[in-house]
């Protein structure tokens, strides 16, 4: 293997935890603690991903011996030594405490073409903040891990990326929904990377400790290390520190909103300070449209998670960091003024993002009532999100208002129990839709043909055919279990082109198969992994 530009600037710059043994603690006053990842002797590469072209492998290195080892924990890379992460949060709106990496182990990192890149295993063994688990994940969660972390990137939104799936050699044991059946599953490691790794959980644990010390050196790094845009210095920095750290988390959120995916578990120690999403445990993407699903068994109850309540949820947990930020400003009000901020851009962004999926190019008064009476339509009648929008690409401004119902009822579930009175509210809907897009060609002064032709081009680039869905993901994951990964190398490649028409896939853009409804893993999952 070729030699790896290690730059370590998370374990170079932060205190370590001095006490040098794994086993479950507190911590104080500390960033991280040494942890080694357990030996997997029969430990087998599944997958790779076409990051590691990026990160500088070569496709023969991938296939050595030494690359396997070393992205399963067997060997760490000379002169580094791994550890785990302290860090804290809120879990389902109330203060957890410590949490820290109790499944994951951080490698090293690397400096390529002027990029960081951290490398983490997760499912590598127990740490110092396992608490009562064992550190492991099984194949179901991680081949989930490992392609969603993959789709998220080539449908654009920000994201932590996965390098490769490894199966352990071991059979761990997991209760999937709860109930008192625990089974055994095969074993499982995903290797996880991202210029880094720090949640907003790393600065709650330092400000709960009241260890101002280390919630300065925090700041400090992380400014200094991933915004160094930011060129002033002391509280002014801290604030403009946390209003990117905002507009980020805005972002990534309306790029969750825009493909209609769900993470389904958004404690503040999975929320990255980069803004990108991390952790991919029971996410799912919308299918019938709703605001109110979430496709966490624990959230079931309370849906504190679902779809709808993304952005509130977003600004929440931003509220929870200003907390913890807050030693190092002093003041509560430039504070609060960046947390208005995101009310005030969500909102224009909101905008922008479905008029983007609309293919709306002029701005007009009356364009957030059309977008309030197509969601309030998208509720009538189970209707897949992904199949309605990249379907509305096909009507313009000339399209009958029976032949564009006709182009749009391919997304609807269950088609022959749509009442005349919701066909009729869709047809109205359609009506007013077709108007504004004449409204648009009318105020577009260049080539009606071409303006129609990018208009297609625009929605097909904001809109994916191709999403994760659960179905799929779980048919490769029984696929996987068998020993056979064919689907998961399929599915792999169709993700890497989400906005194109591929028709070789075409099988995948489809309504959600009825027998996938109820079924565990296609529809509601647990964080079970």
């Amino acid at each position: 293997m070729h030699k790896l530009p290690i730059n370590n600037s998370f374990t170079n710059t932060l205190p370590e935890d001095p006490i040098q043994e794994n086993f479950t603690r507190q911590v104080s006053d500390v960033a991280y603690s040494i942890a080694t990842p357990l030996k997997f002797e029969k430990a087998s590469l599944i997958h790779v991903s076409q990051l590691a072209e990026e990160l500088g492998f070569d496709v023969q290195e991938i296939k050595e011996e030494e690359f396997l080892k070393l992205f399963t924990g067997q060997v760490l890379y000379p002169n580094t030594q791994s550890y785990a992460m302290a860090y804290a949060g809120h879990q389902f709106g109330n203060w957890a405490g410590q949490l820290g990496d109790g499944r994951a182990i951080n490698l090293f990192e690397i400096l390529e073409k002027d990029k960081r890149w951290a490398f983490q295993l997760k499912g590598a063994g127990p740490t110092p903040y396992s608490r009562r688990g064992d550190g492991l994940a099984v194949l179901r969660s991680s081949v989930r891990e490992h392609l969603c972390s993959e789709a998220m990137h080539h449908l654009g939104v920000p994201t932590t990326r996965s390098l490769s799936l490894s199966l352990s050699g071991d059979q761990v044991l997991r209760d999937v929904m709860y109930d008192g059946h625990p089974d055994y599953e095969k074993g499982a490691i995903v290797c996880r990377v991202a210029p880094s790794f720090i949640r907003f959980g790393n600065f709650e644990l330092a400000a709960a400790q009241g260890d101002n010390d280390l919630l300065k050196k925090l700041a400090d790094y992380t400014l200094s290390t991933f915004f160094t845009d930011i060129k002033t210095t002391g509280k002014e920095a801290y604030l403009q520190l946390f209003q990117e750290v905002t507009d980020r988390t805005l972002e990534m959120i309306l790029h969750w909103q825009r493909v209609g995916f769900v993470h389904g578990v958004m404690n503040t120690d999975n929320m990255s300070i980069l803004g990108l999403t991390i952790d991919y445990g029971p996410y799912g993407w919308l299918e019938p449209y709703d605001h109110g699903w979430t496709p966490n068994t624990t959230d079931r109850q309370n849906k504190r998670y679902r779809y709808g309540a993304q952005p509130e949820i977003g600004l929440w947990n931003l509220l929870q960091l200003a907390n913890a930020l807050f030693p190092l400003v002093e003041d509560a009000v430039p504070l609060q003024k960046i947390l208005d901020s995101y009310k005030i851009n969500y909102q224009v962004q909101y905008l922008e993002t479905m008029m983007n999926k609309l293919g709306i190019y002029h701005t007009h008064k009356d364009d957030r009532d059309l977008i309030q009476t197509l969601e309030e339509n998208l509720h009538l009648h189970e209707t897949d999100m992904t199949i309605f929008y990249r379907e509305l690409s096909k009507i313009d401004h000339k399209t009958a208002q029976n032949d564009a119902f006709k182009i749009i009822s391919i997304a609807f579930y269950h088609i022959d129990q749509l009442t005349e009175a919701r066909k009729n509210s869709w047809i109205a809907w359609l009506e007013s839709y077709v108007l504004r897009l004449e409204l648009d060609v009318k105020m577009e002064t260049g080539n009606a043909l071409a303006f129609a032709k990018a208009r297609t081009e625009k929605m097909n680039a904001t809109n994916p055919k191709y999403v994760l869905r659960n179905y799929i993901a779980q048919l490769v994951i029984d696929e996987a279990d068998k020993g056979d990964y064919q689907l998961l190398n399929d599915i792999y490649t169709m993700l890497q082109k989400p906005y194109e028409e591929q028709p070789e896939y075409d099988k995948w853009y489809a309504l959600r198969p009825e027998w996938a409804r109820d079924k565990v893993g296609c529809s509601m999952l647990s964080c079970s992994s």
